[in-house]
């Protein structure tokens, strides 16, 4: 169902004008705007990111990684999801995987800067659904199968309140898929410049999704094996100033890009056969709508 976030009423009809106090959001460029004030500047990230991330994304390691476990979790975990929601699509790398890997699963694709839209849009099918949207207000109720924000939750205040919204979004029995940066103590520049509110303990968001109505399904740290490098970068990182763009830390020579490649790859098998780390720089939580 659609949520009028005007008169909190819900309805269903093809457009997105409520039937009961007719108010319809704007759009721009055809895509609904259901938090125009904050579409072109926040303090969640900073949107002059999304051209460079755009360009190096298919090619970093860690992006590609992250998209495998997702699929490999999804198959594992939520295999019969008909349609699903991401909070935080950013350029659409991820919606863009399901996409090839889901041809049959249906994709919407939500951000609260509509410049990030207009990448996502050039990756995604043209029956992707896309909108620019607050994830402390969805304009959905008991819509979708399963639910995913990746690497968005750090970014967020109220990420207790963005937890309850997508419970509320969900159908009865859905499912969610979360990966969230860990371990306050790995906390370096690239963090700030990043825009992140936090890096999340062992523990603590399957706690907060609890609170929120959730089961957990599944849960366990990952860049593991590459934890070792990982620090001794964030402990230089710490030395340095201020980075002027997010992307200039995912720019790696060519030989170090390909072998944490490897790395990675054999860390998301592994997870596949189900082995679960205990720490690792980042955590990935699954779980489903009591």
């Amino acid at each position: 169902m659609k949520r009028c976030l005007s008169c909190e009423k819900t309805f269903e009809a093809a457009g997105w004008q409520c039937p009961h106090c007719g108010a319809r959001p704007p759009q721009k460029d055809g895509i609904e705007l259901f938090a125009p004030a904050l579409a072109a500047q926040n303090d969640l990230y900073n949107p002059a990111d999304y051209d460079a991330l755009y360009a190096v994304e298919a090619g970093n390691f860690w992006f590609r990684a992250r998209n495998a476990l997702i699929v490999k979790f999804i198959r594992k975990y939520f295999p019969g999801s008909a349609n699903f929601m991401e909070v935080g699509c950013g350029t659409g790398f991820v919606l863009a995987g399901l996409s090839r890997a889901f041809p049959a699963l249906k994709l919407t694709g939500t951000e609260i800067f509509s410049e990030g839209l207009s990448f996502a849009a050039a990756r995604m099918p043209a029956n992707t659904e896309l909108y620019q949207m607050d994830g402390r207000k969805i304009p959905f109720r008991a819509e979708f199968d399963l639910i995913g924000a990746f690497d968005c939750l750090e970014h967020i205040d109220e990420d207790e309140a963005v937890l309850a919204e997508i419970n509320l979004a969900l159908k009865p029995g859905g499912g969610v898929i979360f990966t969230v940066p860990q371990h306050p103590f790995m906390w370096s520049t690239e963090d700030d410049t990043a825009h992140h509110k936090r890096r999340y303990t062992r523990t603590e968001l399957q706690e907060k999704m609890k609170r929120a109505g959730f089961d957990i399904v599944a849960t366990t740290s990952f860049v593991t094996l590459l934890f070792p490098f990982m620090m001794v970068e964030r402990l230089l990182a710490k030395r340095r100033k201020k980075q002027e763009n997010l992307s200039a830390g995912l720019r790696l020579p060519k030989f170090i890009n390909s072998a944490f490649a490897c790395i990675s790859s054999l860390e998301v098998f592994l997870l596949g056969l189900g082995l679960r780390f205990p720490f690792g720089g980042s955590r990935l939580v699954l779980g489903r709508k009591k």
